[in-house]
């Protein structure tokens, strides 16, 4: 049986796999998939598919969060798994360190820097550990007798570590380091590190540098101590961490503190030969140390590795790099997904008529319209394709009508009178339509407009301001509720400030639809970025939300259309956003506008204790 459902799901860690889920639900249940994911170190996704594969075979419970049934208490039992003692740590919760109470004030301090900070970009793997994680790295440099004292560098810093060592001997009463650098190729990351460390007492010194490239001169051979968090590749550890390499002083025992995400078996192999490679030594390892605000699919946890240098440490990438870093950079094969309701074949990923799975769920089954799909073998994409099977009988009509939903990873809206049946949407990005479809999206003519404007009334759209602030601030509280659940940072009033900060900034992209006189009842934000590694602009629809009034969905055209209208008025040619799998309304109303929902390059949430459905 456990070869038979490690097969299913083309489980990497085979039959052992497999019995590490089952021995984490004796031990955790009732457990989500997401609990599952961070006791065994196994990806969510494949947590989710092994549940479904064990419910089907009759050993875990239908209901969410999990629990072995009968069946599966004996499976237990005869697997020699029923004892279920658990010696993990009850304070520290296996992490070694525990934050002193002193620091408390540090935590709080960080979770507020991190609300007004940089967002992440989850293209180049960007995920922000949480205020306790930066507390509890500096706690680790601290008690390796890294610091206090000597000079630390900081290889990629989207975490703000320089400032959780500023912040921390802040609020210890003086420094605890005599001088941190970060080299980051974000100039947001490093303007806010600068802006926020030059009133800590800490000396900060920012770099902004491409680190496909060698450090600069003046920075080799220079620190004490480095600390690197990089894309979680094998590609991307070996560069950061030869750039860290490249940064200390010469000889043994100087430490490297190293972040990462969990991996298959043979991908961590990759990942410690860079190590050894580099002539580094591991002095310490610690599971689940590093949570993060995002990462679903590794748990929202990483490890924290702690690494010496000996005398035959070198760089092991002494030019410029080129190759593949980021996730996304490695996507070259396609993965065959099987339609549980009526065993249809299909390929996602590059190339594939999907682009991820998220996109396949969103459409359905095109042989069926249903779902949900099981995972299977990855392929080359220059693989042929198999058949679409066909139902034997005809597929029951999709329910349509209005679906309230959630959206995706950015601050999602919901509607502000009603929060309970407000249609929360964010757009889709207007990327890789299939053969024959149309692409982009024109102005409409002042005719179409102005129906439009008449459908829409008693509401116009324009520039939102300060006096907006209370109403923006319940739409993002109400669609953080919606799409985190109890994570959700869910006061109106912290939303409202956070918001009123980005305001005054730019309120450039920031949009309202109300009744002269009246509250906003939608809300549209669009932010025009740049991909920091090719220089591209591209704007993103943060934020995209309407009140569930009559005229809801003339409403929403009007704002999409004033925010793609932005769009063009800045010379933006590419728009990126995401759109939740369940809101057909919204997705019917982007189809409008040329966006296509087969290609959707989407964020997938695993909600705990409906994750493996």
């Amino acid at each position: 049986m456990l070869t038979e459902v490690a097969e299913a799901v083309r489980l990497q860690e085979g039959p052992p796999g497999v019995r590490s889920v089952l021995r984490a639900l004796r031990r955790l249940a009732p457990a989500s998939t997401k609990d599952l994911s961070r006791a065994t170190g196994l990806p969510v996704p494949i947590v989710a598919a092994l549940g479904n594969e064990l419910r089907r075979r009759g050993f875990v419970t239908t209901q969410r969060p999990s629990r072995l049934t009968e069946a599966g208490l004996e499976l237990v039992a005869e697997l020699g798994m029923d004892l279920s003692l658990d010696a993990t740590c009850g304070t520290c919760d296996g992490r070694e360190l525990v934050i002193p109470d002193v620091l408390d004030e540090a935590v709080r301090r960080l979770r507020a820097l991190m609300e007004s900070g940089p967002a992440a970009d989850m293209a180049i793997d960007q995920s922000h550990c949480t205020a306790e994680t930066k507390v509890r790295r500096v706690l680790a440099l601290l008690a390796a007798g890294a610091l206090p004292g000597g000079s630390l560098l900081l290889i990629g810093d989207d975490d703000l570590v320089s400032l959780a060592v500023a912040v921390v001997g802040d609020v210890l009463g003086g420094p605890i380091v005599e001088r941190v650098t970060v080299v980051d190729i974000s100039p947001d990351i490093l303007d806010y590190i600068q802006k926020v460390s030059a009133g800590l007492g800490t000396r900060v010194e920012t770099v902004r540098h491409d680190l496909r490239l060698p450090l600069p001169a003046e920075l080799h051979e220079r620190h004490d101590v480095a600390m690197t968090d990089p894309p979680y590749t094998a590609e991307g550890a070996r560069l950061f961490l030869s750039r860290a390499v490249e940064g200390l002083r010469p000889g043994p025992a100087h430490s490297v503190f190293f972040s990462f995400g969990g991996k298959s078996p043979d991908e961590m192999l990759e990942v410690q030969r860079e190590i050894m490679g580099l002539g580094l030594v591991t002095n310490g390892y610690i599971r689940n140390f590093n949570e993060y605000e995002g990462s679903g699919i590794l748990g929202g946890v990483g490890f924290f590795q702690h690494l010496l240098t000996t005398t035959s440490t070198a760089p092991s990438q002494e030019g410029e790099f080129s190759g593949p870093l980021y996730t996304g950079d490695k996507r070259t094969r396609q993965r065959e997904y099987t339609c549980v309701a009526c065993d249809a074949r299909l390929r996602v990923g590059p190339g594939a008529r999907w682009t991820s799975v998220a996109a396949l769920r969103a459409d359905g089954c095109p042989s069926c319209g249903k779902g949900p799909f099981r995972p299977g073998r990855l392929v080359p994409a220059e693989d042929p394709a198999p058949p679409v099977a066909q139902p034997a009988t005809p597929p029951e009509q999709a329910p349509g009508g209005q679906v309230p939903a959630p959206g995706g990873q950015a601050p999602p809206p919901a509607g502000s009178q009603a929060p309970a049946t407000t249609a929360v949407v964010t757009p889709a990005p207007a990327a890789g339509a299939p053969a024959g479809r149309a692409h982009g999206w024109r102005p409409p003519t002042a005719d179409d407009l102005a129906a439009l404007t008449e459908r829409a009334r008693p509401y116009i759209t324009r520039g939102a301001d300060e006096r907006d602030l209370p109403a923006i601030g319940r739409f993002e509280a109400e669609i953080a509720r919606v799409s985190f659940g109890e994570d959700a940072i869910d006061d109106p009033a912290r939303w409202a400030s956070r918001l009123g900060r980005a305001m005054e900034k730019s309120k450039e992209g920031m949009i309202v639809a109300d009744a002269p006189g009246g509250e906003p009842v939608g809300w549209c934000w669009v932010s025009i970025n740049q991909n920091a590694m090719t220089g591209d602009r591209y704007a993103n629809f943060r934020s995209l939300a309407v009140s569930p009034v009559d005229n809801r969905s003339d409403i929403a055209e009007l704002l999409l259309t004033a925010g793609l209208e932005f769009c063009l008025a800045n010379g933006i040619t590419e728009v990126v956003g995401r759109v939740h799998v369940g809101n057909v309304p919204m997705r019917t109303v982007y189809r409008k506008f040329g966006f296509d929902p087969t290609s959707l390059s989407m964020k997938l949430f695993l909600p705990e204790g409906d994750s493996a459905r």
